[in-house]
């Protein structure tokens, strides 16, 4: 099992344990599906932080690029281009996908929108058909862990869920996973509580539970 942990939020996690609450709760997840497989399953994982490496955004340069065919680029292009390739090969070679997702103003960060811009190619992740699009990366499963510093599970302000499940899907990454961990900034009771839900729904969502 390949296992590709993708964190977005701007903040690193430490040593200590302080910083990010996404990929201190994507660890965890990650620790309890290497110990769901046991030590007969080999399984290797990869770790893109984008705080640490962050990729470009899709400006007008790297619009340019990708139209730009393979044998009229210059080098500036070819390299631009060759920093997309090598994520959507990184995703490619993954069994499991786990997305550490910070809410930011209603929304996923922009690192991982880069991500996801990045990634997304049509006839390479995707392609139109006669019938509609077709995702080209399907048999992978996914886990999304969402921290908010409030509550917005099933509510209107809630977009992450439906753009992610709408884009993944897209890619053909359907079989999706989420974890939430909410009330984060309500409080130290509201966010104990929004972390202990967020590990029992991990136990759930992986079916084992770390040793304590």
């Amino acid at each position: 099992m390949k296992i590709l942990q993708i964190n977005s939020s701007a903040r690193r996690l430490q040593s200590s344990g302080e910083g990010s609450d996404s990929a201190r709760l994507a660890n965890e997840l990650v620790a309890s599906l290497r110990l769901q497989q046991g030590a007969a399953a080999a399984s290797t994982l990869e770790l893109l932080d984008l705080a640490l490496a962050p990729h470009p955004a899709m400006d007008e340069a790297a619009l340019q690029a990708l139209f730009t065919p393979a044998g009229q680029r210059s080098e500036e292009q070819n390299a631009r281009v060759a920093l997309d390739t090598a994520l959507i090969e990184q995703l490619s070679r993954a069994d499991v996908l786990v997305l550490a997702v910070p809410m930011i103003n209603f929304g996923v960060p922009t690192q991982l929108k880069n991500w996801i811009d990045a990634v997304a190619k049509a006839g390479v992740t995707f392609r139109y058909t006669a019938n509609g699009p077709e995702g080209l990366l399907s048999g992978k499963k996914v886990y999304v862990v969402l921290t908010r510093g409030g509550i917005y599970r099933d509510q209107a302000a809630d977009t992450m869920v439906p753009y992610l499940r709408t884009v993944l899907g897209f890619l053909g990454l359907s079989d999706i996973s989420f974890v939430y961990a909410e009330g984060l900034a309500m409080g130290p009771e509201a966010a104990a509580q929004g972390l202990a839900a967020a590990r029992q729904q991990i136990t759930e969502a992986v079916g084992t539970a770390l040793p304590a």
